[in-house]
């Protein structure tokens, strides 16, 4: 598990070494999280937006189709969508 501040400091880890899987806040202290996910998209590294905003305002059109887990979330939920994305390995 590694943890970046921002999205340079994931971009880096990305580079370095590619994740499995990536649980990526969309609101970062003072950006949001959108280059994170383009890069990952084109590497094709699976990902969950995790949010606290709602509605389509949360997540731009063009991410729609990736999951996304609302703040607060419960364990559950998080174990749910772990399995989910074993289950697709």
């Amino acid at each position: 598990v590694r943890a970046a501040r921002g999205v340079t400091d994931a971009l880096q880890l990305i580079a370095e070494r590619a994740p499995d899987f990536v649980l990526l806040d969309v609101g970062l202290i003072k950006e949001k999280s959108f280059a994170v996910a383009e890069q990952l998209a084109l590497q094709k590294i699976p990902f969950v937006f995790v949010t606290g905003y709602s509605g389509p305002a949360a997540v731009p059109p063009v991410y729609a189709h990736y999951p996304v887990l609302r703040k607060p979330y419960l364990r559950d939920q998080l174990l749910d969508t772990l399995r989910k994305w074993r289950r697709q390995v």
